[in-house]
């Protein structure tokens, strides 16, 4: 080979290393700037999920404390619902301490106690909270049966007196009734 031929080859190896380099140095810079975007995405991904969380946290905190205070405030209609009651009940009070005859009196404190219930039933069943009927059926869910009788008149299983009335809110027994059923 002559010289010429190993100069040109040299500079054939020269321009082939730089190109090599360059392409190196491109490739290098590209894979730095996609490192770049996704550092930056990273960041933007903690920072919008340190946002969330903190708006779950907040949401979770606020539904404790709105939970907490229907809780603390879930008998508030009730209560509002049983003031007139009481303020039924506080006026026979007061009218029994009249100048009135005896029988009136009593007449009077009998209309208004009848009143008074009726007023306080009310306001019961308009909170959910009705009286178990004892005409229908014994059902061992709301009647407790304290006795049974030989009962002519009656078919069996059918409720022959009620002792104490029973309660029910919504469809959940409060109390059950206390009854007397035919054999």
């Amino acid at each position: 080979m002559s010289d010429k031929n190993i100069e040109n080859e040299n500079l054939q190896n020269e321009e082939d290393n730089n190109s090599e380099s360059s392409e190196a140095e491109a490739e290098a810079q590209a894979v730095e700037n996609e490192f770049d975007l996704l550092q930056k995405e990273l960041a933007e991904l903690k920072d919008k999920y340190a946002r969330v969380h903190a708006d779950f946290d907040n949401i979770k905190k606020r539904l404790e404390r709105e939970k907490y205070t229907a809780v603390e405030y879930a008998n508030e209609k009730f209560a509002k619902d049983m003031i007139p009651v009481i303020d039924s009940l506080e006026m026979a009070l007061k009218s029994a301490d009249t100048d009135t005859n005896a029988e009136e009196l009593i007449v009077k404190l009998k209309e208004g106690l009848e009143l008074t219930l009726k007023q306080f039933t009310t306001a019961l069943e308009k909170n959910g909270v009705t009286m178990v009927s004892h005409e229908e059926p014994f059902d061992p869910n709301i009647h407790n049966a304290v006795q049974s009788v030989d009962h002519d008149e009656i078919e069996s299983g059918q409720i022959v007196q009620t002792f104490q009335r029973g309660y029910k809110y919504k469809d959940r027994p409060l109390r059950e009734a206390m009854v007397v059923v035919a054999k």
